[in-house]
């Protein structure tokens, strides 16, 4: 008879080294084994009877199968049979055999029997059964459920917050656009007045006056009254009349202006209206002040290569504050009464047979009674290459009179090719400007040194005064060779001398300016500068620096020329042979002169190093010197309270350079919050800059100075840098010639 299938088990292998692979048996010996238990292998007989005991018999109908595995209380309790059905179960199928389920139950506990699979080192049986609940969740699907729920939660909060930005960044949009349309309709208003009121006291000029266009027929009654066919030269000559201008871009004449009691910057003119200065509040209570500015040659080129530009104007365009000073039509127009200097520093190449001057002129709101501040002389040179320029000046002025940079030409034999006059565009503004109030209690003087028949060699000039803002305070030395001084304070000085030289000693060993401080008959050299030499030609010498003063002081120069060097030194109202000055008194004015180190000073290819000094006056509590080397040989410049300050450098080098650069540079600004901000990771900001081409020929050494004013507030610190553009630099003078000296004022 056929037996059914056994029910699936699994047999587990222990897993120790002393284990050997079980043989394979032929499944229906396995079977035979199963029903025979007392024989082995193939040896068992097809039938053999075996009748469990009573207590067999009672053990397996207690448990059956895999069930006696499970402890007692979760197996199952055997219904005992009634009727027939019990012959039916003792029989199974009917012929005397086992069931199914019984050979079933049998396998299992034959298993259990033996001794190999109820031991450690046995196999054994497993069954796993996993029973839970449909409706529960495990907690590993509960946590990722979770953190899935949260990750969402998050966005929906980033996108939220970034909703709620977007909102207020357009309501912020929003209310600008508003305010500005608020301000276009207010104009608006104001225009709408202005004309209701030029209506209202407009007169018709045509009727009231006769003869205004030359014919009735040709007037045609406006704001103003327009002529037909009137052009802009007919306007120049005057055709508006009195109180009018001509406005061209409406082509009509047009009253002039009223300031109603404000300052005028610029007064009404044929074809201008009155510029009104208006309130300036921001120098109403300052003590100094400071502005920067650019020099170009806008819109006088084509005039230059016309006419070779006998005369020209330099255009002025504005980088500071506009409530100090207004630039107009390339003028510097001043709003406040005060003292002011200005320095500028160009680098000019130009193709003239003789010299060309850059003169610093003061005219009055008019344009009238303009005189020269300064004159500086450019001289020839064949190599067409760039000349540093530095030009300085102080004045006395009143609001409303202007400032302008003139170019003169010796004569009219000039290059007249696009690169006739060349003006190097620096990366920084090459004009600066240093304002002090009469409250300071400064004094401003100018004079003129004397002019000199005769070629000397060493030259001290006689000066006499031009203008002085205090007789008192300083003034002229009995010999008329200095500048005394009353009273305690410092003082900032610029003297210029054009001079013509002749012989060849001249040029290999140049110039050299000396100023000298005079105390008590004792005199002490302050400041040396060098110039290169020229020979049958003309040029100009400069030197600017400051000294601090006591009553009884004097101030004096001297140039010295080679001994086989022939010079005549020249003087005129351009300002070319002019000493200016301003003395500040000494409770609120300090200042400090160095000279460059002697050692760590840059050679060979130079590329943004910078310069290093050693002190040479005594320590102030306003300015020091600050650097991590010895006290010889230190870099940064730092201000200790907030002020304007004016500076100038003076370097006498050696090199090969196509062209030289000396960099003024601002480290640090404490914005005037009183401390120093660390701001090593910044960049520097260019506060002047000065260039020179290359080396005269035959001149043994070179010379480039840079001027420069700036505000300054509690840990602002600057430095120098050099740059030295295809070439080297070969030697720096350490000894004398190369120097800096810095003026401060409060603020």
């Amino acid at each position: 008879s056929q037996s059914a299938p056994l029910a699936p088990y699994t047999i587990i292998q222990p897993q120790h080294a002393g284990f050997t692979q079980p043989r394979r048996t032929n499944p229906r010996t396995i079977t035979a084994e199963v029903f025979h238990p007392g024989c082995a292998g193939g040896t068992c007989p097809s039938t053999v009877s075996h009748r469990p005991t009573s207590n067999e018999h009672t053990a397996t109908r207690e448990c059956k199968g895999i069930g006696c595995k499970l402890p007692s209380r979760m197996r199952q309790k055997q219904k005992p049979c009634v009727g027939e059905e019990c012959g039916t179960q003792a029989r199974g199928d009917g012929r005397g055999g086992s069931s199914p389920v019984q050979v079933t139950d049998r396998a299992a506990q034959f298993l259990d029997e033996l001794q190999d699979f109820g031991s450690d080192n046995g196999a054994f049986i497993q069954l796993t059964c996993d029973m839970k609940p449909s409706n529960e969740v495990p907690s590993e699907d509960a946590l990722v459920l979770q953190l899935q729920l949260s990750k969402t939660q998050e966005r929906l909060v980033d996108a939220l917050k970034g909703q709620q930005n977007e909102v207020k960044e357009l309501q912020r949009l929003l209310t600008e656009q508003q305010g500005a349309l608020v301000s276009q309709q207010r104009e608006i208003l104001e225009q709408q007045r202005r004309m209701l009121e030029q209506m209202e006291q407009d007169r018709d000029e045509c009727l009231e006056m006769s003869g205004l266009c030359g014919d009735q027929q040709k007037c045609s009654n406006t704001p103003g009254f327009r002529c037909q066919g009137m052009t802009m030269r007919d306007a120049a000559s005057g055709l508006c009349g009195h109180g009018y201008f001509f406005n061209s871009d409406m082509e009509e004449c047009q009253a002039c202006s009223d300031c109603d009691g404000e300052p005028v910057a610029s007064p009404c003119s044929f074809v201008t209206d009155t510029v009104c200065l208006g309130p300036a509040a921001a120098a109403s209570e300052a003590l100094s002040l400071s502005w920067a500015g650019d020099l170009s040659l806008q819109g006088v080129k084509d005039r230059f290569l016309a006419l070779a530009f006998p005369s020209m104007q330099l255009h002025i365009q504005g980088r500071g504050d506009a409530g100090l000073v207004l630039v107009e039509n390339g003028y510097l127009v001043l709003r406040e009464h005060g003292l002011v200097w200005l320095d500028g520093n160009l680098g000019l190449s130009h193709g003239c047979r003789s010299f060309i001057q850059v003169c610093l002129r003061l005219n009055d709101t008019d344009g009238s009674n303009g005189r020269d501040l300064s004159g500086v002389r450019v001289e020839q040179r064949e190599q067409r290459s760039i000349q540093s320029v530095s030009i300085s000046g102080v004045a006395e002025v009143a609001p409303g009179q202007k400032l302008s940079i003139f170019l003169r030409s010796a004569s009219h034999h000039c290059n007249q090719s696009s690169e006739g006059l060349q003006l190097y565009d620096s990366s920084a503004a090459p004009l600066n400007l240093l304002w002090l109030s009469h409250d300071t209690g400064a004094v401003a003087m100018t004079a003129q040194a004397m002019v000199s028949a005769h070629y000397h060699t060493n030259y001290r000039p006689v000066f006499r005064t031009i203008s002085t803002s205090d007789p008192y305070v300083m003034g002229l030395t009995h010999d008329g060779r200095g500048v005394r001084f009353a009273e305690s304070g410092a003082v900032r000085f610029v003297f210029q001398q054009a001079l013509y030289s002749m012989g060849q000693a001249c040029i290999s060993e140049g110039f050299q300016l000396v100023a000298y401080l005079n105390q008590n008959g004792t005199g002490m050299e302050l400041f040396r500068v060098f110039k290169p030499g020229v020979h049958y030609r003309d040029t100009s010498i400069s030197l600017s620096g400051t000294a601090k003063v006591s009553p009884g002081d004097a101030i004096s120069f001297e140039i010295l020329s080679p001994a086989q060097c022939n010079v005549r030194f020249f003087g005129d109202e351009t300002g070319i042979s002019l000493l200016s000055l301003f003395w500040v008194p000494a409770a609120i004015t300090s200042s400090l002169s160095a000279s460059v180190a002697n050692t760590g000073l840059p050679s060979g290819a130079v590329r943004n190093k910078p310069l290093f000094f050693r002190q040479t006056t005594p320590q102030v509590s306003q300015i020091g010197l600050l650097g991590k080397g010895s006290s010889d040989q230190r870099r940064d410049f730092i201000f200790k309270e907030s002020g304007t300050v004016s500076l100038a450098l003076d370097l006498k080098l050696i090199h090969s350079c196509n062209l030289v650069k000396v960099t003024l540079l601002r480290r640090n600004d404490a914005e005037g919050l009183g401390q120093r901000h660390d701001t090593e990771g910044t960049r520097p900001v260019a506060l002047a800059q000065q260039v020179d081409g290359q080396m005269p020929e035959g001149s043994e050494w070179a010379s480039v100075s840079l001027r420069a004013s700036f505000r300054v507030h509690n840990g602002t610190v600057v430095f120098f840098i050099l740059d030295c553009v295809r070439g080297r630099v070969n030697q720096i003078s350490h000894q004398t010639g190369s120097g800096v000296s810095i003026f401060w004022v409060a603020a």
